[in-house]
C-alpha cells in the first residue's frame, strides 16, 4: 500500500494517505445481504481495491452504532515502548542475540526476547526485575513481544541472563552497533571515549564478585562497591558504539591500555576508511604505554594535557594568541606550536576561554571566601580562650590539622599562608593571610585555559581541534542519561557476580543507544528534545482500549481501541508505528482509531 505524509522515524512511523476512496459495498450470502467497507486507490493508473473490511448486516452495523457504554475501558503505555520497540527491531535485537546465544528447546522466549525486553524497561520505567512483570501488563508491549507472568518471574530472567558470557556480551554489542552505523546512517568521523563508575549494593564479604571495588566514587557513595566502566559514543547522536566493564579502583589510564585493542579493532568492523576517524579522549587517560598503542592503531586522535605539568606553555601570554572563529567559538583564543609529549613530537595547541575563566574566577572566589570565613572563626575562637577556662584545650598539632582540613580543595593551600603558633601560657594561636601575588598568577596562567594536543597536523585548523575536544561533551551528556533516575537509570543494581554485572551493564547500554538513536530521529524531522522531555511526552501517549458488551446476534464482545490524543509535535511528525498498527487511522480531533475488526 503507498502511503503519504511526512515521516515521524524513517522505517517504523507513518501517516496514512487520507486521499484514498472508501465504498460501502453490498454482497448477498445464502439470500442475506452482508455489507464490507472497501477503499480504493490507482496503482499504476488504474483503480485497485487495497482494503476491505467487513461490516456485517445491516442490523449488526446499527447496532454497533448505537452500542451502548462500554463495560470495560482499559489503559496501557504506548508511546514510549512502541517507538523503543520499533527502533530495536531496526536494530535486529532478538534475532543477533539470538544468533549468539541460541535458544535452548523450543519453548518460551528466547534470550535475546528477555534482553529485549529488559532493555525497554530501562529505557521506559527502570525498576527492579520483580517489578517488570507489573510494569509490563501495562504496556502494548504485551502485543509486540508476548509473554507470561511466569515467564516474567525474576529467576527466569536471571537464568537467561546467565547463558550470555563476556565474549558473547563483546559479539553481540559489535553487530548490533554495525547495524546502527549502517541502518541509521551515523556519521563515524569523530568518535568519543571516556569512563566513569556506578555504585552498586554488594556486601563487603561478597567475595566472588572482583569488578566491585571501593574507590573514587564519582557520585559521591565512598562506602560504596564501585563497577567501572567505560563507552565510546559518535558526536553524532551520543550513540554508544562500544562499553568496557572493569574494576571500579582501577584507574583510568591502565583500563584504556586494557580496551585500546578492543576499541580499534571495533572501529576497523565499522569502516573501511577508518583512518578518517578521530578519537577524543581526556586526560586521564594518558601515558607514554597508551599512546604508544595509539600511534600503532589506525586512528587518529585529539587528547588534553595536564596544565600544570606544561607551566612553559601555560606563561603564554594571551596577546600572543589568535583569535578563533566567532561564529563557531566565540570568545575562544589558541596559540599553536609543537612540543614533545610522551616521547613524541605533536601539535600542541592553548587554549584560552573566556567564558571558562568568568567561570572558574566565580567558582574560586567563593572557595576562597568559604576558607577565610572558617579560618576566622577559628582564629576568633583561639583569641578567647583562656588558661582558667575549663576542659581540655587545643593543641597547636590539632589545629595545624584543622587548618590543613579548612584549606583542602584545590589551589586553596597555595592561595592562603596560615600559621599556628603558642603562647607562653601553652595556648595555640593562629595567623593567616590571603596570598593575592598567588591568585594573580594563577589568574594569568591557569585560569580559563585547557591545553590540547593531537597527531593531526597541518590537515587540521585550530577551530577544527578545539570543536573535536568539546564534542566530549556528548559523551560526558550518556552518563548524566545513565544515572538519571526516571528514564535509562544504570541503577537498581541488584545482581551480587561479576557476569550479572556485565550483563545488565549491556542492556543498559542498549537501552541507551535506543533512546538515542529515537532522539536523533526526532531531531532530523525538526523536533529537538532531551530524552527525558521526548519520553515523558511519548509515555503520556496511552492506547485506550474499550470492551462493549456482545449484541444479540454477535456472540463476541466488541473491542474498540484508540490512542490518546497526542502533542502536537507528534501528530505533526506521524507518531504511528507500522510493525502490528497497520489498521490506524486519523481522526479529526487528533487521535488515532482502529477500525473494526
Amino acid at each position: 500500500m503507498n502511503h503519504s505524509g511526512h515521516s515521524f522515524c524513517s522505517g517504523f512511523l507513518l501517516l496514512y494517505d487520507l486521499t484514498q476512496m472508501a465504498s460501502l459495498t453490498k454482497k448477498i450470502v445464502r439470500g442475506k445481504p452482508y455489507y464490507y467497507l472497501r477503499e480504493c486507490q490507482r496503482v499504476n493508473g488504474k483503480p485497485k481495491v487495497v482494503s476491505t473490511i467487513y461490516l456485517g448486516s445491516a442490523e449488526s452495523i446499527r447496532e454497533r452504532l448505537l452500542c451502548p457504554q462500554p463495560a470495560e475501558v482499559t489503559f496501557q503505555e504506548f508511546g514510549g515502548s512502541a517507538a523503543a520497540f520499533s527502533i530495536a527491531q531496526t536494530l535486529d535485537v532478538v534475532a543477533t542475540v539470538d544468533r549468539h546465544v541460541p535458544k535452548r528447546g523450543h519453548q518460551g522466549p528466547s534470550v535475546g526476547q528477555y534482553l529485549l525486553l529488559a532493555a525497554l524497561h530501562r529505557c521506559v520505567a527502570p525498576t527492579s526485575k520483580a517489578q517488570i512483570g507489573s510494569w509490563y501488563a501495562k504496556t502494548v508491549l504485551r502485543r509486540l513481544l508476548p509473554m507470561t507472568v511466569q515467564q516474567l518471574a525474576s529467576q527466569r530472567f536471571w537464568d537467561n541472563m546467565e547463558r550470555v558470557s563476556t565474549e558473547q556480551i563483546a559479539a553481540i554489542e559489535q553487530d548490533l552497533a554495525y547495524n546502527a552505523v549502517s541502518r541509521f546512517g551515523l556519521d563515524l568521523r569523530c568518535l568519543l571515549f571516556d569512563a566513569t563508575n556506578f555504585f552498586t549494593f554488594l556486601d563487603s564479604f561478597n567475595l566472588r564478585a572482583k569488578l566491585p571495588q571501593r574507590g573514587h566514587a564519582k557520585q559521591g557513595h565512598d562506602n560504596l562497591r564501585l563497577l567501572g566502566m567505560a563507552v565510546m559514543v559518535t558526536a553524532d547522536g551520543d550513540v554508544p558504539l562500544l562499553h568496557h566493564t572493569y574494576a571500579g579502583n582501577q584507574h583510568d589510564a591502565v583500563m584504556f591500555h586494557s580496551v585500546a585493542e578492543q576499541l580499534f579493532a571495533r572501529c576497523r568492523a565499522f569502516s573501511q576508511e577508518v583512518d578518517r576517524i578521530t578519537l577524543v579522549f581526556d586526560k586521564g587517560n594518558n601515558s607514554e604505554a597508551n599512546l604508544r598503542l595509539v600511534d600503532q592503531g589506525p586512528l587518529h586522535f585529539v587528547g588534553s594535557l595536564v596544565p600544570t605539568h606544561h607551566p612553559d606553555l601555560l606563561a603564554i601570554p594571551r596577546p600572543q594568541m589568535r583569535r578563533l572563529d566567532r561564529s563557531q567559538l566565540p570568545a575562544v583564543w589558541a596559540y599553536r606550536t609543537q612540543k614533545q609529549v610522551f616521547g613524541v613530537n605533536r601539535t600542541v595547541l592553548v587554549t584560552f576561554n573566556q567564558k571558562l575563566f568568568r567561570a572558574q574566577q566565580k567558582t574560586l572566589a567563593r572557595e576562597i571566601n568559604k576558607r577565610q570565613r572558617k579560618l576566622q572563626k577559628l582564629h576568633n575562637k583561639l583569641q578567647r580562650l583562656r588558661p582558667e577556662d575549663r576542659g581540655k584545650k587545643p593543641t597547636v598539632a590539632g589545629v595545624e590539622n584543622t587548618v590543613k582540613e579548612i584549606l583542602r580543595g584545590r589551589h586553596m593551600a597555595d592561595l592562603f599562608i596560615a600559621q599556628v603558633t603558642q603562647t607562653r601560657q601553652g595556648l595555640p594561636r593562629l595567623r593567616f593571610q590571603f596570598r593575592q601575588a598567588a591568585y594573580d598568577k594563577l589568574s594569568s596562567t591557569l585560569l580559563g585555559k585547557t591545553i590540547l594536543f593531537t597527531d593531526h597536523g597541518d590537515d587540521w585548523s585550530d577551530e577544527q581541534i578545539v570543536l573535536a575536544y568539546r564534542a566530549q561533551h556528548h559523551v560526558e551528556a550518556d552518563f548524566r542519561r545513565l544515572k538519571n533516575p526516571y528514564y535509562l537509570s544504570f541503577r537498581p543494581t541488584f545482581h551480587w557476580t561479576d557476569q550479572k554485572l556485565r550483563v545488565h551493564a549491556f542492556y543498559c547500554v542498549l537501552a541507551l543507544m535506543i533512546l538515542n538513536l529515537l532522539r536523533r530521529q526526532l531531531a532530523q524531522s525538526g523536533i529537538v528534545l532531551s530524552i527525558v522531555e521526548m519520553m515523558n511526552r511519548l509515555t503520556d501517549i496511552k492506547e485506550v482500549t474499550l470492551l462493549y458488551p456482545p449484541t444479540q446476534r454477535a456472540k463476541q464482545p466488541l473491542v474498540r481501541t484508540q490512542l490518546s490524543k497526542m502533542n502536537v509535535c507528534f501528530r505533526q511528525a506521524s507518531v504511528i508505528r507500522r510493525a502490528g498498527l497497520n489498521s490506524w487511522r486519523l481522526c479529526r480531533d487528533g487521535a488515532w482509531v482502529r477500525a473494526f475488526g
